[in-house]
């Protein structure tokens, strides 16, 4: 039995990792990848420390980071927890390889993953033209007509990607722009950018490959169809907590309640990032509540032991 398992390995777990490995926990890290959503994130301007840095070289930094600590975190990649359970003297986790571990406490890290749209043609094209990734799908897309669907800072950041990569870049949005007002003022003076706001998307055009994009006017009712090669799908994230759902409560966006001390109201089990009802979602943000989780798991593990 370890003393703890993070589950989770984006910036708030492998932050919890190496605050965990300074207090000498034996620790085990299982997660699916190293880097989470901060992996998809091109360029990162607000990580104290680096002005300006790629969002895969900064996990990169975290990795190395945990693996300064070898004897005390062990790290298991390319495994996902499917099933997390109470047993006596603490918890136990089954992978998606079958494989069982127990701890005597746990910090779940699991992030959030890319909403869909939940329209026609939309599973049917992923990997065909649709894609919830610019920086990593946007140079496939060179000269090509494509288009961007949200309104916030991800949508913003994913349209100011592509209109330097592609022939022109359609944003279409539910809502008025929400995100920052220097990405907003950012974006607005493409020259080869078309804003569509409080429109609608209805299908998904294409036989093998994205063809082109119905969309209605909320108010007028009006539909337009574009003529695209690419859809990047930017309206938000769905917390991974289906693990949990029933050992802990969930608000009714799905995330994991917990208090200041990233406790969930289940003894020994915390939790910490995008997972969270902590509100901003951003890598310093992450990374402090593993900062906080590990310290506070270190804390519970200490009463145990009197």
């Amino acid at each position: 039995m370890y003393e703890l398992i993070i589950i989770g390995g984006g910036p708030a777990g492998m932050t919890a990792a190496v605050y965990a490995a300074r207090k000498k926990i034996n620790t085990l890290l299982i997660s699916g990848d190293i880097g989470g959503q901060g992996l998809t994130t091109w360029l990162v301007e607000n990580y104290m420390g680096y002005q300006f840095i790629e969002g895969r070289e900064l996990m990169q930094k975290f990795e190395e980071q945990v693996k300064q600590f070898p004897t005390d975190v062990k790290v298991e990649v390319g495994k996902r927890a499917e099933r997390l359970s109470r047993v006596d003297g603490g918890f136990e986790v089954r992978t998606d390889r079958g494989e069982t571990y127990q701890a005597k406490a746990v910090i779940l890290a699991t992030g959030k993953r890319p909403r869909q749209l939940n329209v026609p043609g939309e599973k049917e094209l992923i990997g065909r033209g649709v894609t919830y990734c610019a920086i990593c799908d946007g140079p496939l897309f060179a000269d090509v007509k494509v288009a961007v669907i949200g309104g916030g800072n991800s949508a913003l950041e994913a349209a100011d990607d592509m209109v330097k990569i592609a022939d022109h870049v359609y944003l279409i949005s539910l809502t008025p722009l929400t995100g920052d007002q220097i990405l907003i003022n950012k974006v607005k003076s493409a020259s080869n950018l078309t804003i569509f706001l409080e429109h609608e998307v209805l299908e998904i055009k294409g036989k093998n490959s994205v063809e082109g994009i119905r969309i209605q006017d909320l108010k007028s009712k009006k539909e337009k169809e574009l003529e695209v090669g690419g859809i990047f799908v930017e309206i938000g994230l769905t917390p991974n907590s289906a693990l949990v759902k029933e050992l802990v409560t969930l608000n009714r966006l799905g995330e994991i309640e917990v208090n200041c001390g990233n406790e969930t109201g289940v003894s020994g089990f915390f939790a910490a990032g995008d997972v969270t009802s902590v509100p901003d979602k951003q890598i310093v943000v992450a990374a402090g509540e593993g900062a906080k989780a590990a310290l506070q798991a270190h804390r519970y593990l200490q009463r145990l032991s009197k």
